[in-house]
């Protein structure tokens, strides 16, 4: 979940620098290179066949992805990357609440208390950022957009949790990973053809593509294939809380580039985020 957390923190700056081309087809793009680069991982599973019940659920896992990344790349146009890091911050707690809801997360105090100490860390770091760049929080309909693509990767991981539990998805991670990726390109893809201009993509760059087929590889299949597999050993909520640590790698990036720019304001959010970190590799190795 680190080498999540720093492969979800780059592609944020990836997506930032990209053209303004039609999201939901850009997106469907996105999953079918990652499909690619998943099928001969996922074909040597017995289990690669989905059944009658898997069927509908790696749909909803799908949407769940198409949503998320089909709203980012919308609102990175739309918001200020203040607000949608102040966003981003709700996931754990969402997922921490909807697996709740669907009785695969561990009801303790523990868990929430960990998630708010890391929503604050990560908070701060996106503030300290803000302040350098005169940004300022704000409450648009590009907002709106990301918070329901927060909404919809907070259930991607309860519903694939709630699959394996019930033995509904396999145990192969490869294979959840390039089922729900699948039909996520075919139904966005579809919504794509119908509502936007389809023929925009024709004027995507060679950086653009090169850019897409990065994000594809690397920040879908093979983030949702590690995600895929902490998710067999850890609750929703745990899982989504290593997103703390997306604005970190931003802050690491940010020194990398512009030294300068790294003052004091950035360390009380670092620490929380550090220490939440912690406490939550702590907590998996005594459950464990």
């Amino acid at each position: 979940m680190l080498l999540w957390a720093a492969l979800v923190g780059l592609s944020f700056p990836a997506v930032g620098v990209m053209s303004e081309l039609p999201p939901l087809s850009l997106t469907a793009l996105r999953f079918l290179i990652a499909c690619m680069g998943l099928w001969w991982l996922a074909r040597c599973s017995p289990d690669f066949l989905p059944d009658g019940r898997a069927l509908p659920l790696y749909a909803l896992m799908g949407l769940c992805l198409a949503g998320f990344f089909g709203a980012m790349f919308w609102a990175a146009h739309h918001a200020t990357a203040l607000s949608m890091a102040t966003l981003f911050v709700t996931v754990p707690l969402l997922a921490f609440l909807l697996g709740a809801g669907f009785g695969v997360e561990r009801l303790s105090w523990r868990l929430p208390a960990i998630l708010a100490l890391g929503a604050a860390g990560a908070l701060g770091l996106a503030i300290a950022e803000s302040m350098g760049q005169g940004g300022r929080l704000r409450f648009g309909i590009g907002e709106a957009v990301f918070f329901l693509g927060c909404l919809s990767t907070a259930l991607y991981p309860v519903l694939s949790k709630w699959g394996l539990a019930t033995g509904r998805l396999p145990a192969s991670a490869a294979v959840r990973t390039f089922w729900s990726l699948g039909l996520g390109a075919l139904l966005v893809g579809l919504a794509g053809l119908v509502v936007e201009p389809v023929a925009r993509l024709a004027t995507m760059t060679g950086r653009d593509l090169l850019l897409l087929i990065y994000l594809g590889l690397f920040s879908s299949a093979l983030t949702f294939w590690l995600l895929q597999r902490a998710t067999a050993v850890l609750t929703p909520g745990a899982v989504t809380a290593y997103s703390y640590l997306v604005p970190f790698v931003s802050m690491l990036l940010l020194f990398v580039r512009d030294p300068g720019r790294i003052d004091w304001a950035w360390l009380p959010g670092s620490l929380l985020v550090i220490v939440a970190i912690a406490l939550l590799m702590r907590r998996g190795r005594a459950a464990g």
